[in-house]
């Protein structure tokens, strides 16, 4: 068994002092705290360095196999069925088509950068101070905690909202020849407005002056409020596969997944 990769030798811990509590620290999370405000979205590129993204695209790829195919027809929140007693062009009842590749965290090799990367208690005080939460706690599922995500040539994420998690933390493993683009539309309904009427008009392609394009780039880690602001996975094209890393951290401790979600997504 090879020797695991140290923190150090995972993230780019100069340009990202995270340790401690040092000036450096307080001045970069307060950064990405504004903009997480301000855009909904903060990106931290080249966090991973170059070894750890080799180490853990070979991983993705050596085990592709044992990654659930999610392809189906769904509307932005994840159902597959349109409501009679809705109109025919409510956000409801607008079905698209996607589909990627989920590799769960069981699936993961023991050790990997992603496990080790998830697993420092570092990496939940920085999330946590970003989005304003008093602690954050690791899920405790045996599928959900820190995900691979595969898109092949042909693959893509049609619009959607996230879960109820107040964000979403993703990282960019590997780009795609082409295509691939990750775009959002901030603040697209509110907990206490559905604002339906709007997410129609994005989903029909009437409101693309309100989209907004997130970079991507191999290394770099994302957080925004995917759980608000609609986002999608454009088509992606060439011999590439698109690799992603997703991470999932809870407000409160011992949470476990859904075993329906489970099946669904992970196909365990």
């Amino acid at each position: 068994m090879a020797t695991p990769l140290t923190i150090a030798e995972i993230i780019d811990l100069e340009r990202y002092p995270l340790e401690g509590d040092t000036p450096a620290r307080k001045v970069l999370l307060a950064s990405l705290k504004v903009d997480l405000a301000a855009r909904q979205f903060c990106a931290l590129p080249g966090f991973f360095r170059p070894a750890a993204l080799q180490h853990v695209v070979a991983e993705a790829n050596a085990n592709r196999a044992m990654a659930n195919d999610n392809i189906s027809r769904r509307n932005c929140y994840f159902e597959q069925k349109t409501d009679p007693d809705l109109p025919l062009d409510h956000a409801r009842n607008i079905m698209m088509q996607t589909g990627n590749r989920m590799l769960g965290y069981g699936h993961v090799p023991k050790p990997s950068p992603i496990r080790s990367f998830y697993h420092w208690p570092e990496i939940r005080r920085m999330v946590a101070e970003i989005v304003g939460v008093a602690k954050l706690y690791e899920n405790q599922d045996p599928w959900q905690p820190a995900n691979i995500l595969i898109y092949e040539p042909g693959d893509l994420s049609a619009w959607h909202f996230d879960s109820t998690n107040a964000f979403t933390m993703t990282m960019m493993l590997q780009a795609p020849d082409a295509g691939g683009e990750f775009q959002m539309v901030p603040d697209t309904r509110s907990d206490r407005d559905q604002n339906y009427g709007y997410v129609r008009d994005v989903l029909l392609g009437k409101r693309d002056d309100a989209i907004v394009e997130v970079g991507r780039t191999p290394g770099e880690l994302c957080i925004f409020r995917g759980c608000n602001s609609l986002h999608r996975v454009a088509e992606v094209r060439g011999d590439t596969r698109r690799i992603m890393g997703v991470f999932v951290y809870e407000t409160e401790p011992g949470v476990i997944g859904d075993p329906v979600v489970n099946a669904t997504v992970y196909g365990v």
